[in-house]
């Protein structure tokens, strides 16, 4: 019986560290914020009404931290290749939490950039989205020329910030 009582005390001082040990890391997570589906709207909206009033036929992908796509939008007359490439550009932006611009003013100079991964796309037309500090997605645009996918991606992500 004092083997039985002995076990049974054993199991539970067990269970308790392994409920004291998840409290603890329950703790050490972040708090963090996301882009909601209503936010993405907006961004979405607002890239596409500075296409729009330029008369740009693009395609526009808003992905989150991780370069998973949230929203894609290819306006009528936008070519079928600049799907890949607006998501692609995102994606970039949200993977190192920059504009997909400072990739192509380095690729001239380091030809280590062109055995990066097919995923990645190195040219202008993409912006973080950031807050506080925190990378919470990006938007990409492709169709037209690079530094206008950035205006209408930067149109975007400024909606956000309003």
């Amino acid at each position: 019986m004092r083997h039985l009582a002995q076990k049974s005390v054993a199991t539970f001082i067990f269970l308790m560290s392994f409920t004291l040990m998840a409290g603890s890391v329950n703790a050490q997570l972040a708090d963090g914020k996301r882009l909601t589906a209503e936010a993405v709207d907006g961004i979405m909206a607002a890239a596409q009404a500075e296409a729009q009033a330029n008369g740009w036929n693009v395609t526009i992908a808003v992905v989150d931290a991780g370069g998973h796509l949230l929203q894609l939008k290819r306006l009528e007359g936008a070519n079928t290749a600049t799907v890949d490439i607006a998501i692609g550009k995102a994606r970039t932006s949200a993977g190192f939490g920059a504009p997909s611009q400072v990739f192509q003013n380095m690729v001239p100079n380091r030809q280590a950039f062109l055995s990066v991964s097919s995923d990645l796309v190195l040219l202008d037309g993409a912006v973080p989205i950031t807050a506080d500090g925190q990378v919470l997605g990006a938007v990409g645009v492709s169709g037209v020329a690079a530094e206008n996918d950035a205006r209408i991606a930067q149109a975007g992500v400024d909606a956000l910030e309003q």
